[in-house]
């Protein structure tokens, strides 16, 4: 029954306006055969009047109650009184159509045989047209029913996957919270205490070099901290309208991050101002993942890094020498390039990474407009 449904509503409007008009002209070939040009008049128009039904189905089944009176035919006024019921919910209007599709066939009977002197009407014939008008009408208010709960169904569901949305959501917002917990609570410890002990040998030591170093441990890691309260303030307002960002870096501030790095690096050209943010942050994280490679894999060596605008894109290269020192033995999840080449794949660019002579090479090339 179902697919039965299913492939009548694939049916093309057009298909079954026809074969109503159809059915509705066979119908009336039958009553008014033999009959004067005004039964045939009638017929033709209430035949015609189904085509309008869908848009005005109240007009177009007025337009067959004449058919019905003079002609006796059936077919046109139940198929437009049909569409009339599983169009609207005023049962006192589908009432009185009923009443008088039932009148006008009860009393169209005998007017179409008056030369026979066949003129009986009671209220048994009326009676009988009027359960004849019930069918339709009961007909299309059960599909109107049906299109109600359908529609009902469709809000249910759309609701259910609403709630199943905000579930995940708040999943999703309790392990953020977990996770900007836990790098609040370990990682801002950690570095706080280097940066304490970076102080104190700052104070302490004798040597200069030493207590340049230990400054510049000590701006690090306040700069480090400050970008994991960032971080932590982003876990926390994902999902909210609150910001809780601090500014984020651009290529404004490169100078500094490679003054604050203490490594010996040589800076050429330049970028356009008017880059998007997106673009400048991408800049600014490529060098600065460089930078730590360098300092961690090849200390000692010398750095290069080259900005470059052309036309249609931009970038920076990140190169360095063969290494003069030992690599320090610190851990690494080897996620930092990983996560670059996501970062220039959103942004409609390209990373790439590997050894270049005797050294490595990073670059970095992103559109001039945003992709």
């Amino acid at each position: 029954m179902n697919r039965l449904v299913a492939i009548w509503q694939r049916v093309p409007p057009w298909v079954t306006d026809i074969l109503a008009v159809a059915i509705a002209a066979a119908d009336s070939v039958l009553y008014y055969y033999g009959q004067g040009e005004l039964a045939i008049g009638a017929s033709a128009l209430g035949c015609a009047a189904l085509l309008i039904r869908r848009r005005w189905p109240l007009i177009a089944f007025a337009l067959t109650l004449p058919a019905a009176l003079i002609a006796n035919i059936l077919v046109a006024p139940i198929i437009a009184l049909l569409a009339l019921s599983s169009r609207t919910r005023r049962r006192w209007l589908l009432f009185i159509c009923g009443a008088l599709f039932a009148a006008a066939e009860a009393i169209g009977w005998p007017l179409t045989n008056l030369f026979t002197n066949d003129q009986n009407w009671t209220a048994v014939t009326f009676v009988y047209q009027l359960a004849t008008a019930a069918a339709p009408i009961l007909l299309g208010q059960l599909t109107l029913a049906a299109s109600d709960l359908r529609a009902r169904i469709a809000e249910i569901e759309a609701t259910k996957q609403h709630e199943r949305e905000l579930y995940a959501q708040s999943l999703l917002t309790q392990e953020r919270n977990q996770l900007a917990r836990e790098m609040h609570d370990v990682v801002s410890h950690q570095v706080s205490l280097i940066s304490v002990q970076a102080g104190a040998l700052q104070v302490t030591a004798a040597d200069p070099e030493v207590r340049g170093a230990a400054s510049s441990i000590r701006a690090m890691a306040a700069t480090t901290l400050d970008e994991l309260r960032s971080m932590v303030t982003l876990l926390r307002a994902a999902g909210t309208r609150s910001p809780g960002l601090a500014p984020q870096p651009t290529i404004a501030d490169l100078a500094d991050l490679v003054a604050a790095s203490g490594l010996p690096v040589t800076t050429t050209g330049e970028l356009p101002r008017d880059l998007p943010s997106a673009a400048q942050r991408a800049v600014f994280r490529t060098v600065q993942e460089a930078l730590t490679n360098v300092r961690k894999h090849a200390p000692g060596s010398a750095i290069r890094v080259q900005l470059w605008s052309e036309d249609r894109s931009c970038g920076v290269v990140i190169g360095n020498s063969r290494p003069s020192e030992p690599p320090l033995d610190l851990p690494s999840a080897r996620l930092g390039l990983l996560g670059l080449r996501e970062r220039a794949e959103l942004l409609g660019g390209v990373l790439v990474a590997g050894t270049a002579g005797d050294g490595f090479e990073v670059r970095l090339t992103l559109p001039r407009s945003p992709a």
